[in-house]
């Protein structure tokens, strides 16, 4: 069973590693996943839009539109699928769906707490000045981004490692899971935080393992 972290976040990351997983397909992998990032290089230009009217939104009223959001959230979501199928965790086989939604029945799945207010004077800061210290640990876990997603750096290198024991021994080493889930986790806190959807700054720690709750008596957009 895959260890829980200890606290409750605004962002939930969960993850569940399928059994048994092909020795041979993960070398094919960037192959499949085209037809996603192709689509997902549209909905990275729609989110960014997004982010920049939900700024003026917050600005002006304090809120993030739900609707924006929930789009926002939904591109989190698909984003996370593919990683996590592909070369973000290559944690299962099973084919990403094209799709915004939730879609619980996945084995990655992210949550986000919809806030009733955001900071008016947070939103001119942290998603360049408060977040740079962020920006700089995440790097060195993606080497940066291409479709709204990594590409390389640590999290690969890991993941390719994970997939070499794969082929050679048909397991796919725990620890190694549990430590590649909290370096995407770090990832998608900080891209939840400097995409303005939520006002808690995310923690400077690795919670490894796959699973963890959203903040209690707060739903998750799109749940």
């Amino acid at each position: 069973m895959d260890t829980p972290t200890a606290s409750h976040a605004p962002v939930a990351v969960n993850a569940h590693l399928d059994k048994p997983l092909s020795r041979w397909l993960w070398l094919v992998k960037w192959i499949l996943v085209i037809p996603h990032w192709i689509v997902l290089i549209f909905l990275w230009i729609a989110f960014f839009v997004v982010t920049v009217i939900a700024f003026f939104a917050i600005l002006f009223t304090e809120r993030f539109p739900r609707g924006l959001f929930d789009f926002n959230l939904g591109v989190l979501r698909w984003s996370w699928r593919v990683s996590y199928y592909s070369y973000g965790a290559l944690g299962t086989d099973r084919y990403p769906p094209f799709s915004l939604g939730p879609e619980p029945d996945y084995p990655a799945r992210l949550d986000i707490a919809y806030p009733e207010r955001l900071s008016r004077s947070l939103v001119l800061v942290k998603w360049w000045l408060l977040a740079i210290p962020h920006y700089l640990v995440i790097a060195f876990f993606t080497s940066g981004m291409h479709a709204g997603w990594w590409s390389s750096g640590l999290i690969t290198l890991l993941t390719l490692i994970a997939g070499f024991a794969v082929t050679f021994t048909e397991r796919y080493p725990r620890d190694l899971f549990a430590l590649i889930i909290g370096l995407n986790r770090w990832v998608l806190r900080v891209a939840a935080y400097a995409s303005l959807m939520t006002d808690a700054y995310p923690p400077f720690r690795l919670d490894q393992g796959g699973t963890e709750t959203a903040w209690p008596g707060r739903a998750a957009a799109g749940s």
